[in-house]
C-alpha cells in the first residue's frame, strides 16, 4: 500500500526534526490542526540493531491517532537499514524515509545524513536497496539537500531520481549552507524538469522556510511539485496546520499546559525536562511582558514550577 497515492495533492507534511517531532509534539500539533502525514524524528539504524536498542526505540513510539505516519531512519550500514525497515514495517508505519540531509558534524563525518551526498554512490544504492527490501510493500523515500557545498542538481538529485523512490524531499539549501538566510526555491524548477526528462514516477516534496499551508500550496502549484514539508515554523507555531491566523493568549496558555502534562505523562524522567524549553516561545509571545514572563519560565527546573506560573497567568486573563 502506498499512502501517498491515497492523499489528495498537494500533500502537506510535518517535517522530521531531531528532538522535536516525537509523539508528544505530534499529538500537540494534531490537537489543533493536523498535517496530511507525520514524520518521526530521525532514528539511528545502528542503534536499533544493537544491544542498546532500548535507548533509541522510544523515538518510534506513536499513537494510532497519529496515522498516517512515516519513520525516518539514518545511518550508514545497509544491513542495519534492512533491519530497521523491517522493524518499522512490523510496527505499522505507513512508510520509511531515509535521512540524507542532516548536516550535524558528528553525523556527516561518519558518511551518514548529508555525508551520503559525498559518499560512494554504490553505498547509497545499497542503502536504498536494503531499505526497500526491509520495507516490503510500504513506500521508501529520501529527504536530502540540494547538494553538499554547492547545489548539485544533475549529479546528486538526478542520481536519486533514478533510484525508483516513492518520494524525494529536497530541502532547498545545501548542507554547508544550512544557516543560509533564504531557502533556494528557484532550483525547484530545474529539479522538476529533470524528473520529467528521466520519466521518473518519484513524487517530489519541497522544504525550507514555509510559514503556512497557504504558502505551501502556492509553492506546490507554482513549481508543479506534489507537496511540501513544514518544519521550523511548527516549533514556533503549533497551529500552523490549522490555517488560523489569530490565536488568543488564553488558547496558547491552555495548549502550553497540555504540552507540559503530556510530556510528563509520556516521558516522566526518561527525557530531560529542559528539552521542553525550545517550545516556550511558541506559547509566550506577542503580548506586553511576554519577554519577562518567558525569562521567568526559562529559569524553571521542573514541570510544577512552569505549571504554577501558567496557572497564575490564566487567572489574570
Amino acid at each position: 500500500m502506498n499512502i501517498y497515492d491515497e492523499i489528495k495533492k498537494p500533500i502537506i507534511a510535518l517535517s522530521p526534526m531531531e528532538d522535536v517531532t516525537d509523539t508528544v509534539f505530534r499529538q500537540i500539533v494534531m490537537s489543533v490542526g493536523r498535517p496530511d502525514v507525520f514524520f518521526t524524528e530521525f532514528v539511528n539504524v545502528e542503534g536499533l540493531n544493537s544491544k542498546g536498542k532500548e535507548k533509541v526505540i522510544h523515538r518510534l513510539q506513536y499513537t494510532k491517532e497519529e496515522k498516517p505516519i512515516v519513520a525516518q531512519l539514518w545511518g550508514v550500514k545497509p544491513e542495519n537499514f534492512l533491519y530497521g525497515a523491517k522493524l518499522v514495517k512490523e510496527m505499522g508505519f505507513e512508510g520509511v524515509d531515509i535521512n540524507m540531509g542532516c548536516s550535524v558534524k558528528n553525523v556527516v563525518k561518519n558518511n551518514a545524513g548529508s555525508g551520503l551526498i559525498n559518499a560512494d554512490r554504490q553505498l547509497v544504492v545499497d542503502i536504498i536497496k536494503a531499505t526497500k527490501e526491509g520495507a516490503q510493500d510500504i513506500p521508501v523515500s529520501v529527504k536530502t539537500r540540494l547538494g553538499f557545498e554547492y547545489p548539485d542538481i544533475e549529479g546528486w538529485i538526478g542520481f536519486l531520481l533514478e533510484q525508483q523512490l516513492d518520494l524525494l524531499t529536497v530541502h532547498m539549501r545545501t548542507a554547508k549552507g544550512e544557516g543560509a538566510i533564504h531557502a533556494n526555491w528557484e532550483y525547484t524548477e530545474e529539479i522538476v524538469k529533470l524528473r520529467n526528462q528521466k520519466n521518473s514516477s518519484t513524487l517530489l516534496f519541497g522544504n525550507g522556510d514555509i510559514k503556512s499551508i497557504k504558502q505551501g500550496k502556492e509553492l506546490s502549484e507554482k513549481y508543479k511539485i506534489d507537496g511540501v514539508m513544514i518544519g521550523r515554523e511548527a516549533i514556533y507555531n503549533p497551529w500552523v496546520f490549522s490555517e488560523r491566523e489569530e490565536i488568543s493568549q488564553k488558547e496558547k496558555f491552555i495548549l502550553f499546559e497540555k504540552h507540559l502534562q503530556l510530556f510528563e505523562k509520556t516521558w516522566g524522567e526518561s527525557k530531560d525536562f529542559h528539552s521542553l524549553k525550545k517550545f516556550f516561545k511558541a506559547y509566550v509571545n506577542d503580548f506586553g511582558g511576554s519577554a519577562l514572563l518567558r525569562s521567568r519560565l526559562m529559569s524553571c527546573n521542573d514541570f510544577g514550577e512552569v505549571s504554577n506560573i501558567i496557572d497564575e497567568e490564566l487567572k489574570n486573563i
